[in-house]
Formats: structure tokens, sequence, C-alpha cells
């Protein structure tokens, strides 16, 4: 059986191949062999920033959105979960690449097993000013109005916004930080509450496979980790998930 391979918060740069991990990442996506790996899952976060113009494409995507693009030529299918840095993804990146974009959860196949997946951004209710951005960044008008905005500016204004936005990178040590515990403590309860049985997630720049067992009802949750620190991604066999390191 052909493998799955899923990955979050790569959180690609804008302006191209400048830094180490993107590079490395860039040459993981073309060491995937089509024999042997039929679909690929992003957890979110795949972009630091991703906006939609009618006629504007970041350049320094190009090389990212081709190698997707030739992926999808050879049979693999593609399937992002959006996170809080690529929320505004939709009908270019899928016209671009051939990504099936999910702004909401969703569930898919493995094997015999159907999992939830959701990059699990919002699920910390302390974080009322991130909440807040997100229920106003899903508007459709305010979409439209900064479509007039110039792409320099955007870009500019999109930067401000990450350096100003909480680092879950400098969080010491990653898995103890509130929005790691945040994204743990949702996917525990939605398996010891029988209504998962299996979780996929990102956000947490943490990778973690790790079986969870309540008092009726027990599952799995997975987290993808990150690109940046662990270069690591997951990969289903057909059987059962593991944990792998690009270096």
């Amino acid at each position: 059986m052909k493998h799955t391979l899923l990955f979050s918060d790569v959180h690609l740069k804008p302006s191209g191949m400048q830094r180490k991990s993107d590079e490395e990442f860039l040459a993981f996506l073309r060491s995937i062999d089509p024999q042997k790996v039929e679909r690929l899952v992003c957890l979110g976060d795949l972009f630091d920033f991703w906006f939609e113009y009618r006629h504007v494409n970041f350049s320094g995507y190009f090389e990212i959105l081709r190698a997707f693009a030739d992926l999808r030529d050879q049979g693999l299918s593609l399937h992002l979960c959006c996170g809080n840095h690529d929320l505004w993804a939709g009908e270019l990146l899928t016209r671009l690449t051939g990504f099936q974009v999910y702004h909401e959860p969703v569930h898919l196949d493995f094997g015999d097993r159907r999992a939830l997946l959701l990059h699990g951004d919002g699920l910390n209710p302390k974080d009322k000013g991130y909440l807040l951005f997100k229920k106003v960044a899903a508007n459709r008008v305010l979409q439209k109005i900064f479509r007039w905005v110039h792409p320099d500016l955007a870009m500019a204004f999109a930067q401000f916004l990450s350096r100003k936005s909480r680092d879950l990178l400098s969080t010491h040590p990653p898995a103890k930080g509130p929005e790691v515990m945040a994204v743990r403590e949702y996917a525990r309860q939605c398996i010891v509450s029988g209504s998962e049985s299996l979780v996929i997630c990102g956000h947490a720049h943490e990778p973690v496979i790790e079986e969870v067992e309540g008092p009726e009802f027990r599952g799995q949750y997975v987290n993808t980790g990150d690109w940046p620190i662990h270069r690591c991604y997951v990969c289903f066999d057909g059987t059962e998930f593991t944990i792998r390191s690009w270096c």
C-alpha cells in the first residue's frame, strides 16, 4: 500500500529560498517517490503568510508551488488544513497546486480508521486577542478590501504581525506551552468522549504520537511537529503512524 505523508508548520518565507529550512523542505518535496506515496496532508501553516490576489502571486513561493504542482501531476492528492498563517488560502492555491483546502476540521480515512484533522489554532480560550483576529480575518468583505492593498505593503504588514504574534518556537519547553497543551487537551477530550478515535493536528511545533485512554474509549493523538526546528513529518504506511526526520 502506498504511503501518506503528513507535515505542518513549515512557515515558508515569501522571500524565497533564503533559509536552510526552506531549501531542505523543497529538497524533501523533490525526493518524494510517487510510486511509494499517494497523498500529502499539511496540517496548516505551510506558509508564513499567504493571501490570494486575483492576478498576483508572491514570487518567492514559485519553486515550492511548482514542486507541489509536479507532485499533483504525478498523481498525488494534496490536502491542506488551514492554520493561522495561511487562513486565507483558497481557490488560487487549489488552481496552482491542486491542494484541497479545508477551513474547518475535516475527516479523512487512514486505512480502516477515520481521523479528525485540524491545525489546532483557536483552541486556547484565554487567547482572546487571536480569537477576535480570526473572526475578523474570516470576514469576506474585509478580505475583498484587503485585495486593494499593494502586495508589497501587504507583505510588510504580514511580517509585522508575524513579529508581534505569539511565538510558539520560543516557548521553553515547547511541549509545555499554553497553545500546545490546549491542542493536546482538545484531542484528548475528543477521544475520551468517544466522538473520535484518531485526532491529527499541527500548531504545537512538537511531534507526538500518543495513545489516549479514557474510562470507556481509547484512541490516538498525532501531532506532526514542525519543519524549522525538527525537520520532521509523519508517515502512515497503511497500518501505523511513525515520526520521521528529514535530516
